[in-house]
């Protein structure tokens, strides 16, 4: 006796809305949302606060635009004048080793300071070598990386009764010549002998790296260099 064959029946295809769960999955969905929406309002408000807060120092030296550029790291003279000896004014030199921070005194040397300020902001020091490496001192600031070169022109003696001394910044010098214009050296140990017999233009203060600066060695680069005024 041959049995009949049961009739097969084509599945039922279920619209969304009838799906187990359909409508909370829905609210699900327009909270999620909601909360991205919200989540993304918030990146976006902290973006602007940060990119408002870079904008300060911007702002503060937007004035301090370089002498007459005629080639890459050369000038046809010295810097304007963009600070005033009232300004406090902090160098984040960010190195291959680190960041090293930098108390600046132009109330001290103003013409010196100003140079660098000025040099820093327009990137001159990016990427350039501390080409000179000893166990008191490192120095940086030379485009030619050979402790020979320059921006084209010299900075004027600015005289200091400030001691040399572990975290000391000045500028470097052709002994018997003037002042480099972009040169800078930092003492990481005492001046050998009994100190500098010139002037070497004593502009800044490591308040912060000494660990980076003792770490440097002639391979070491500038990845940048950043001015905070306040």
């Amino acid at each position: 006796m041959s049995q009949r064959r049961p009739q097969s029946r084509r599945p039922v295809l279920a619209e969304p809305d009838d799906l187990e769960g359909g409508a909370p999955r829905g609210r699900q969905a327009l909270l999620a949302l909601l909360v991205m929406a919200v989540l993304i309002a918030a990146v976006v408000a902290s973006g602007l606060l940060i990119n408002k807060a870079m904008e300060v120092p911007t702002k503060a030296l937007a004035n301090c635009a370089t002498s007459t550029q005629i080639s890459l790291h050369q000038f046809i003279g010295p810097q304007p004048m963009c600070i005033n000896a009232s300004q406090k004014l902090v160098a984040t030199i960010t190195t291959s080793q680190g960041a090293i921070v930098i108390q600046l005194h132009p109330e001290i040397a103003p013409v010196t300071v100003n140079n660098f300020v000025v040099l820093a902001a327009h990137g001159y020091y990016t990427g350039l070598q501390f080409w000179k490496s000893e166990d008191w001192v490192v120095q940086a600031g030379d485009p030619l990386n050979n402790g020979r070169g320059g921006p084209g022109y010299n900075l004027p003696d600015e005289p200091s009764a400030q001691a040399w001394q572990l975290g000391a910044v000045g500028m470097a010098r052709v002994p018997g010549g003037a002042v480099n214009g972009s040169q800078f050296f930092i003492q990481k140990a005492a001046w050998p002998g009994s100190g500098p017999t010139a002037v070497y233009n004593r502009f800044g203060t490591v308040t912060s790296g000494m660990d980076k600066v003792q770490a440097i060695s002639g391979s070491d680069t500038i990845t940048s260099i950043t001015i905070k005024v306040s």
